[in-house]
């Protein structure tokens, strides 16, 4: 369906930045709850977020997909317990479809920067392609793992040979004969690793830390299965519910130090002596820190794959880039044709890859320089009628992103409904309300594996935590059950009853 032009002299209802699982999810609950007035912009274009652009061999969730897909949009025709990216990009494109999302979306729309106009209570979105538009709110749905990142290494560009990022695959280049270097063993690298040991010539791994991993059980959901899903839709929300229930049990082992993690250690543990014969090629993969430090990896290809002939794993750390290949600190340079970066995002745990102007001229990369804050991860102060999904301190350590992401789009669309319905110029939430928030998530945050000690993607430089929350699902849904209006200021336009009234 072609979208509809849009009017310049009119502000939108709501301007949703990004159309991946967060906008298209944002886009469905604002019609729902009768918010009908809403523009998706995507810089791509196509729809699919991080599932359209990380389409690298073997690429996967680790979550199960009854767990990982909305509990409003469920699907009885998953072909495996855990879905490969190909599938899940489907589901998104069939939802959308189904609820008549596509309309709502503009294409080829790269968000340049938000500003607050004080005066009108609107928000100014400026694009790089295109003129900018009005909002009484905007939903930041764009999320935290879309950017590549490439690692700060000496002589990246130095290399003159092929170079290709995991979230940026080439499906052009043939690597039948070639000889491959794979920095990173995170978890995009133990998917396509085992991928690239069947297709090249050779593989080197450059391996900076060993994480924990877990063997990954995949089998194929069957047809008399997905036939009792489709007949009694109950089975599935049944099926759902253990699976969450599951994952929730796993906090006590991963996101806090318990005698639960030493059980999750020993099962890696014994994961890693039962598929790695090498007692030395053991010890360099078995990690010092406690398991859910980092992100725990879920594979059953991976070490196999470390032991094929073509394969070989090289812990010394990278010295640099070179034109040929990659010197490692011993002085060893690695000649290759072909070095795949699977080094992860640019997460945003300071600010975000455009500037965000709120009230009083205040920069919000400015105010997150030591450490993003929001409150409840939705709102910031300071910043009326603006919200985040994946929002700082939203990041879940054993349960699936989407049970979060729902939760906070239920609080976004809640908010903006009350907004919308009151007549409301904006709601702003009260500096103390944030404050007592992050203060209380800082303290439990110290209590968690996370922060005790070793390094990750989840903390800053100087250590602090904008990313993971220090708690269960349910904890996490439950914060996000209501708009309590006591921490927001309710602001009012200047002809409205109200403030006739209160003048």
């Amino acid at each position: 369906m072609t979208a509809q032009p849009l009017r310049p002299e009119a502000p939108l209802a709501v301007a949703v930045i990004g159309a991946g699982f967060a906008g298209i999810g944002a886009a469905i609950r604002l019609r729902q709850a009768g918010v009908d007035d809403v523009v998706v912009f995507e810089r791509d274009h196509r729809i699919g977020g991080t599932w359209r652009d990380n389409t690298y061999p073997g690429a996967a969730c680790d979550i199960p997909s009854q767990l990982y897909s909305y509990s409003f949009a469920p699907n009885p025709d998953w072909s495996h317990t855990y879905s490969g990216s190909a599938e899940i990009l489907a589901y998104i494109d069939r939802v959308a479809a189904e609820y008549g999302v596509l309309e709502q979306i503009r294409f080829g729309h790269t968000v340049s920067g938000l500003s607050y106009d004080e005066q009108a209570g609107e928000w100014i979105v400026s694009f790089a392609e295109h003129p900018p538009v009005r909002a009484r709110s905007v939903v930041i749905a764009s999320g935290p793992l879309s950017t590549p990142s490439l690692p700060d290494i000496p002589g990246v560009g130095d290399y003159a040979g092929k170079t290709i990022h995991s979230a940026v695959w080439d499906h052009d280049y043939d690597f039948t004969g070639k000889k491959v270097a794979v920095v990173g063993t995170g978890a995009s690298a133990v998917q396509l690793i085992p991928e690239l040991v069947r297709r090249a010539a050779s593989v080197k791994v450059f391996q900076r830390t060993p994480g924990w991993v877990l063997p990954r059980v995949n089998p194929q959901t069957g047809e008399f299965t997905r036939g009792v899903f489709r007949a009694v839709p109950g089975a599935q929300r049944l099926a759902r519910a253990a699976w969450y229930l599951g994952h929730e049990s796993m906090a006590l082992g991963v996101v806090w130090d318990t005698p639960l993690t030493r059980v999750v250690e020993a099962v890696a543990k014994l994961n890693l002596r039962l598929q790695v014969r090498d007692p030395w090629l053991r010890r360099q993969l078995t990690p010092d820190f406690s398991a859910g430090c980092k992100r725990l990896l879920m594979t059953s290809d991976y070490y196999p794959a470390l032991q094929a002939d073509n394969c070989k794993l090289v812990t010394w750390p990278i010295a640099r880039i070179a034109p040929d290949g990659i010197r490692t600190v011993e002085g060893i340079e690695h000649q290759v044709d072909c070095i795949v970066f699977a080094t992860g995002f640019e997460v945003g745990k300071q600010g975000l890859p455009y500037p965000v102007t709120g009230v009083g001229g205040r920069e919000l990369a400015t105010q997150w320089r030591g450490g993003a804050q929001a409150y409840r991860s939705v709102a910031a102060a300071g910043y009326p009628n603006l919200y985040f999904t994946f929002g700082p301190n939203s990041g879940p350590g054993h349960n699936s992103a989407l049970v979060y992401l729902e939760a906070q789009i239920d609080f976004i669309t809640g908010a903006i409904r009350m907004l919308e319905r009151g007549g409301w110029k904006a709601l702003e939430v009260r500096e103390q309300a944030q404050a007592a928030f992050n203060a209380d998530i800082q303290r439990r945050l110290k209590r968690t594996t996370w922060n005790s000690g070793c390094q990750s993607w989840y903390l800053t430089d100087d250590g602090f935590n904008a990313t993971m929350y220090p708690g269960f699902a349910t904890q996490f849904i439950h914060q996000l059950r209501r708009v309590d209006l006591q921490d927001f200021r309710i602001l009012v336009h200047a002809d409205s009853p109200v403030a006739a009234g209160a003048r």
